[in-house]
């Protein structure tokens, strides 16, 4: 099966940019009821993803800061504790599979290592959860 067949394109993709202040992303995230979000270079490169368990850690050890001062904080300065790998659009199902399993998305990049998309896990859990009905005999 071919990667494409399970990408969500760029467009449609909720992403915020290495410049984008932490309040951006912050309030980005909520509109769209997110946990995750791509975050890209100015240049449409993959860099990371950030979550809002991030956001939270960063606040917790920074108590000096308020909500009114996060729209200096620019994103670059919060660590990222986690690293949401992404594959190209040429890998395999595997390589595919065994990022789904710790990642809720699984950023993808062309071989430029622009960003193109994501293939969502849920999106996999149905394709794979069809597969099983076709195999299993009534």
């Amino acid at each position: 099966m071919n990667i494409a067949f399970f990408l969500l394109p760029k467009q449609e993709v909720v992403c915020v940019t290495d410049s984008s202040t932490f309040r951006q992303t912050l309030e980005r995230m909520e509109h769209h009821r997110y946990t995750a979000v791509p975050v890209l270079s100015e240049s449409g490169d993959y860099r990371a993803t950030v979550t809002e368990g991030d956001l939270l850690w960063f606040l917790k050890n920074r108590p000096d800061l308020s909500f009114d001062q996060l729209h200096r904080i620019s994103l670059s300065e919060v660590p990222l504790r986690t690293n949401n790998r992404a594959v190209r659009i040429d890998a395999d199902m595997e390589d595919l599979i065994s990022l789904a399993k710790s990642q809720n998305f699984v950023p993808v990049v062309d071989d430029m290592n622009i960003f193109i998309g994501i293939v969502r896990r849920s999106d996999i859990i149905d394709y794979c959860e069809k597969l099983l009905v076709q195999e299993t005999p009534l």
